[in-house]
């Protein structure tokens, strides 16, 4: 009988079951009824994500997936329900364990660069819009994206109207060890930023806005072939959108930002095949 390759959805299912073993415990508890693993919850998850689906048409579809079933011991389907919980249970905190694990499967050289960009949250109907009192209408997501390796090394997600000078310091002070040289847009023009990267061993390369001719003098002055690779952060906003949606399917603003951290994780996991 002819032997298939592995395709690569298979070798995703391998590599997020791998990452997951690394990040959890089997069982969440020790009252757990043990019919499911935390692994298997946590690829399921990102399945979803990475065929951009919902949970009953997932389910519906593993059952003529026997490779994928075998690699990960799933001998049963969950209910839609069961996973919905899980993803509930799984803290922020576990998100961005497995994003950090996720990026060291990567090659990273230091160069980040750092673009926000904004996901739908009117999936929902205009009634429970209206109802839910969602006045901002889009989810404010910043990504810190490694420029060699198209890695996300980091992500704020709000649903504010805050400034990207605001976000900034928070992903600086989280990544020093990660980053050499940030580089960013005039969005990101504040002295406070540069000083702050400096003060953490980091280069600023980011772009002044235009005020005067000596800000264009030191815009003239910034190193050309290093800066256009900030181009990748857009090229990664740009590719979370397409394969992976371009808004949110959940309904509270906490489970917006985990869906949002598992978006990022599934698209460093694809980064590795």
């Amino acid at each position: 009988m002819q032997t298939f390759p592995k395709s690569r959805l298979l070798r995703f299912v391998e590599e997020a079951f791998q990452l997951a073993q690394r990040a959890v415990a089997r069982y969440s508890s020790k009252f757990s009824k043990q019919r499911y693993t935390l692994h298997q919850h946590i690829v399921l998850l990102c399945l979803k994500v990475r065929k951009d689906t919902t949970y009953r048409t997932l389910l519906d579809e593993l059952i003529e997936m026997p490779r994928i079933r075998s690699a990960i011991n799933l001998t049963e389907l969950p209910a839609p329900s069961t996973l919905c919980k899980a993803f509930d249970r799984l803290d922020m905190a576990v998100w961005r364990v497995l994003l950090n694990l996720s990026v060291s499967l990567l090659p990273t050289d230091g160069v980040a660069g750092i673009d926000a960009s904004g996901f739908d949250r009117t999936h929902a109907s205009k009634h429970y819009t209206k109802r839910a009192n969602l006045t901002i209408q889009q989810l404010k997501a910043t990504l810190l994206v490694d420029t060699k390796a198209n890695a996300i090394l980091d992500f704020h997600v709000t649903t504010t109207r805050k400034h990207d000078t605001q976000i900034a310091p928070s992903l600086i002070s989280r990544n020093t060890a990660e980053v050499d040289v940030l580089l960013g847009d005039k969005g990101y023009d504040d002295q406070q930023i540069r000083t702050m990267a400096r003060k953490n061993g980091i280069r600023p390369l980011i772009k002044h806005r235009e005020f005067s001719s000596l800000q264009k003098a030191w815009n003239a002055r910034l190193d050309a072939d290093l800066y256009g690779q900030r181009s990748q952060s857009e090229t990664v906003n740009s590719r979370l959108k397409r394969r992976y949606g371009t808004f949110v399917r959940s309904r509270r603003w906490w489970k917006q930002f985990r869906e949002l951290a598992l978006v990022c994780i599934v698209h460093n996991l694809d980064r590795t095949l």
